[in-house]
């Protein structure tokens, strides 16, 4: 497109010339942003409506496992960011605040999220006109054409701007300018805008958005994975440490079983039977406080790891006792969950990122327009270069339609619509799964709680029992093979509670997990 200068004239545009009046130097921008918005006025593509939450409708109205357990007041729904402070154990609550600083997977899951919201920024950036500023300064020499001395045409002149060189081919030249050096001195302001009529660059930002929104519940999801898992190593890891001081107990009585069995081997009213069976008896009992130090060494490592240390700068020291503290958990409504999970969120936002991506590729279907203009001054005299008489204009437009792609928009549409189609199964299967995940940890934890009373009974009924065959042992009215019976027999009960009342924290937990621990979808909303 040819320059304009300020004076009256007229620029070939799509439908003839148009007169144009003078401008002032930042009337084609002005003119620009003008244009734009009025043309920017649709988006093509389907509007995002949350799709339902399963194939026949939205959540169900409770959950078929929470009868007769306490569902959540108004205030129990409230974000509880610092959920495993309900076990009310200093050392848990430093190591989980450790997680968040310092787990590596979670830093990548943060890196992650950051590149997201670059992108959304990115994007963004596209709704706006691209403005540009250039300077140059050309010194070129005409070659003489021959003995004319007049006009000369197919001028070769050598530019340089910078470190770059260039050629380029002028109009005429007066007799009086050839075969001397001319200095061109020029500025440039100039600007393209890509008109957003059809509303793809918007559906994109908008499929940007709800990626990024995406990227942040992963986060929450992968922070509260993390948490998750180093709540349940710790309980494992005190529920070794309450089976080691238990069997610790245990092998002081059996060592002291096995010198009475020597005693009354040595005086002749033992047999050497009974010597061998407290021996088995006192190192199958060592071999087992052996094995639980390799176990609390393993989870000691990987707490290590979650809080994004290595394994050699981390020891807990053994707690003096480990006490049963199970707080009460209510349970929202099954539609309160899908606000509360962050993976769900994720699911979510990922669909509406779909959806946008439809109306991107419907934007195809329709001619892309774009406006552009520019405002300079260029003079041969650098002190002259900022006079009016040296600057000029121009302003255009481009409208560039695909008339024959052999049905590739049609195909980029049709791929756009099946992606949506998954991503709202893909969101669907996670409802499904997250109101899985709760009725299954409420059914284990009203199991469990009855596994653990009645194994606390029959631990109780054991030491009992013990007391009694140890006493009629050492009245010689039992043999020492009944009483290894009997010990065995306490032994294995009281372990078995132990781990017991393990199995229920660690289903509390997951059941905290499940209904989306401290997390709430308002944490994204903004983002």
């Amino acid at each position: 497109m040819r320059q304009v200068r300020n004076t009256s004239d007229t620029i070939p545009l799509n439908n003839g010339p148009m007169t144009l009046a003078p401008l002032r130097p930042f009337a084609p921008f002005a003119a620009l942003t003008a244009v734009g918005l009025f043309l920017s006025a649709c988006a093509v593509g389907p509007n995002y409506t949350r799709p339902t939450a399963t194939v026949s409708g939205n959540a169900p109205a409770a959950f078929k496992e929470a009868e007769g357990w306490k569902l959540a007041e108004p205030s129990d729904t409230a974000p509880r960011a610092d959920w495993w402070t309900l076990f009310n154990d200093p050392v848990l609550n430093d190591l989980e605040a450790k997680v968040v600083v310092n787990n590596q997977n979670l830093a990548a899951a943060e890196a992650s999220y950051r590149q997201a919201r670059a992108i959304l920024d990115q994007q963004r950036a596209t709704l706006f006109p691209s403005v540009n500023l250039s300077a140059s300064a050309t010194r070129s020499k005409s070659a003489a054409s021959g003995s004319s001395l007049g006009t000369t045409t197919g001028t070769s002149t050598s530019t340089t701007t910078g470190s770059t060189t260039t050629t380029t081919t002028n109009g005429a030249i007066t007799g009086s300018t050839a075969g001397r050096q001319i200095e061109t001195y020029t500025t440039r302001l100039g600007a393209t805008w890509d008109i957003d009529v059809w509303g793809r660059i918007r559906r994109t930002v908008e499929a940007a958005s709800a990626n990024a929104q995406a990227s942040a519940a992963d986060l929450a999801n992968a922070t509260l994975s993390a948490q998750v898992l180093l709540a349940v190593d710790y309980i494992q890891l005190r529920e070794a440490d309450e089976e080691k001081r238990l069997i610790d107990a245990t092998v002081k009585g059996y060592a002291d079983n096995l010198r009475i069995a020597n005693n009354r081997y040595n005086v002749g009213v033992g047999s050497r039977s009974d010597v061998l069976t407290a021996q088995t008896q006192l190192q199958t009992a060592q071999a087992s406080a052996v094995d639980l130090l390799r176990t609390r060494s393993n989870l000691e490592h990987a707490i290590a790891v979650l809080t994004g240390q290595p394994p050699a700068s981390l020891s807990l020291a053994q707690a003096p006792s480990w006490s049963l503290n199970m707080p009460a958990v209510p349970v929202s409504m099954p539609a309160s969950l899908l606000e509360r999970r962050p993976d769900v969120a994720a699911a979510e936002r990922r669909v509406k990122s779909a959806n946008a991506q439809i109306g991107v590729q419907t934007a195809g279907y329709f001619p892309d327009i774009t406006l552009s203009g520019q405002y300079g001054f260029t003079s041969t005299v650098l002190e002259r270069l900022f006079n009016s008489a040296s600057n000029s204009w121009s302003l255009g437009a481009n409208l560039a339609q695909t008339v024959f792609d052999a049905g590739a928009t049609s195909a980029r549409v049709r791929q756009a619509r099946a992606a949506y189609d998954a991503a709202v199964a893909n969101y669907r299967q996670t409802v499904l799964t997250a109101f899985q995940g709760v009725e299954d940890n409420i059914a284990a934890m009203r199991v469990l709680e009855a596994e653990y009373n009645l194994q606390l009974a029959a631990s109780q009924n054991a030491d009992e029992a013990e007391k009694i065959v140890n006493n009629q042992y050492a009245a010689g009215q039992v043999d020492y093979t009944t009483l290894v019976v009997a010990q065995n027999t306490a032994l294995s009960a009281r372990r078995t509670t132990i781990q017991s009342a393990r199995n229920r924290m660690i289903v509390l937990v997951d059941l905290i997990s499940a209904l989306g621990g401290g997390w709430n979808q308002t944490q994204i909303a903004s983002k």
